[in-house]
């Protein structure tokens, strides 16, 4: 059984184009790239056809994985997010306890996550951390290099 996924509506909108591309544009191109080798001769010693093929192959997958992801995508209504914890969607102003750095994130699924647009995942180690916590409380956050403290500043949507 998939695991359900939620998403903002930006973010499934994302994905949906992203299906699209890969089906209709993608998938073509490998078609006539493999139409193109195979036009070449032998094929037991065709290396530009041997590559078409894995491309296909490849391509097939990331198609497959990704109808399976969207098939158990959720919207999530933003305006029905509780800002006494920290939940999906969440704007998390956050502490760290040891040096006093203040950083503020979103938590979103993993699939929507961008550090640079200050989205973290889900399942990331502090989206992990940081989950269900409330306003005040300090977030144990275990990372490769240990036990980082964060407090909760604040918690927006």
């Amino acid at each position: 059984m998939s695991q359900i996924t939620y998403y903002t509506e930006e973010g499934l909108k994302k994905l949906r184009d992203e299906l699209h591309e890969m089906k209709t544009v993608m998938r073509p191109s490998i078609s006539d790239q493999i139409a193109e080798a195979r036009d070449k001769g032998d094929l037991s010693e065709n290396a530009e056809y041997d590559a078409a093929k894995e491309a296909q192959g490849l391509l097939e997958m990331k198609i497959s994985k990704m109808e399976g992801i969207l098939a158990n995508a959720r919207i999530i209504d933003e305006s029905t997010i509780d800002t006494s914890k920290v939940f999906i969607l969440s704007k998390v102003r956050i502490k760290n306890v040891s040096n006093g750095m203040e950083m503020q994130y979103t938590i979103v699924a993993e699939n929507e996550a961008d550090l640079k647009a200050k989205k973290i995942s889900i399942d990331s180690p502090i989206g992990k951390g940081l989950l269900g916590k409330k306003l005040g409380e300090i977030a144990d956050v275990t990372t490769p290099n240990g036990i980082i403290q964060f407090e909760i500043m604040d918690i927006s949507r």
